[in-house]
């Protein structure tokens, strides 16, 4: 299900430390637009009890007992496909990342992230919107080879870093450009370095003129 404006996300937290889940539920139902609709002590757990608490929302922890979260993932997702799952974990490691995106995680999220990030992150996320920890995105993006050129542009810049060039180009702030693309300002405080750094620039000014160069204004 899609979330829409004014609608309350039902959130069921997964962590296997009670004073971890006791505590983000507390920070969680303090937050408008969100009902924390119960815990989970593992993945065996919050699989069984999905059904009867009906969450949009799952905030699971990856390294757990009897079933971990990565696997509860592709679980929940099999049986409740409207269902969105978030990692939030201590676990920044690339291979917990790829494996939990594959079972069908809707994000993966660090720990140390403000209690109102993580509240815009669930909203999002209930949206449909993939939310990616900055220090996360930037380890699977150096990761990853760098992609063919635009056939446009011809420069070698994903469609999302192009978008981002050219709200770049037009003067908008880190914080406007991830309210204006629903990502976070940590998220595109990674795309604009890299965009840098495979155009060769300097800063935010040469951008905006390599924009204009390349028709993107």
């Amino acid at each position: 299900m899609s979330g829409e404006p004014g609608s309350v996300v039902r959130v069921l937290i997964v962590d296997d430390q009670q004073l971890i889940r006791d505590g983000i539920a507390a920070l969680l139902s303090i937050r408008p637009g969100i009902r924390v609709v119960g815990t989970a002590a593992n993945g065996r757990e919050a699989v069984a009890k999905a059904p009867e608490l009906r969450p949009d929302v799952v905030l699971m922890d990856v390294r757990m007992p009897e079933l971990d979260g990565v696997e509860a993932v592709a679980v929940l997702r099999g049986r409740a496909p409207e269902c969105r799952v978030v990692m939030l974990t201590t676990f920044d490691d690339e291979e917990y990342v790829v494996r939990a995106l594959r079972a069908g995680a809707s994000g993966y999220l660090l720990k140390d992230l403000p209690a109102d990030e993580l509240a815009q992150a669930i909203r999002l996320a209930h949206s449909g919107v993939t939310q990616l920890d900055s220090s996360v995105a930037g380890r699977l993006a150096a990761a990853l080879p760098p992609p063919a050129p635009d056939p446009v542009t011809g420069v070698a810049l994903s469609p999302r870093e192009i978008d981002i060039l050219r709200l770049v180009a037009r003067g908008r702030t880190n914080r406007e450009i991830a309210s204006t693309l629903y990502l976070s300002e940590g998220t595109v405080k990674n795309h604009v370095s890299r965009i840098l750094s495979r155009l060769a620039l300097r800063d935010r000014t040469q951008a905006a003129l390599r924009a204009r160069d390349l028709g993107l204004l």
